[in-house]
């Protein structure tokens, strides 16, 4: 896992097609802009740990 510091304007890319930049950074809030081609799924972290515990696919994830 990679953990970074980025400040609002900032962003990284990850293999040349997906960008993830911070839009604001208040307080302990945080928001991502994520742009990606269509194929990809994003997927809220809650949202996709309810779906795979109620389908018992759920695998443990570090975060």
């Amino acid at each position: 896992m990679l953990v970074l510091g980025r400040k609002p304007g900032e962003f990284v890319l990850i293999d040349n097609n997906i960008m993830v930049k911070v839009v604001k950074s208040d307080k302990g809030h945080l928001r991502l802009a994520i742009e990606a081609p269509n194929h990809i799924s994003i997927v809220r972290g809650e949202l996709w740990k309810e779906n795979n515990i109620t389908l018992g696919t759920a695998k443990k994830v570090e975060v």
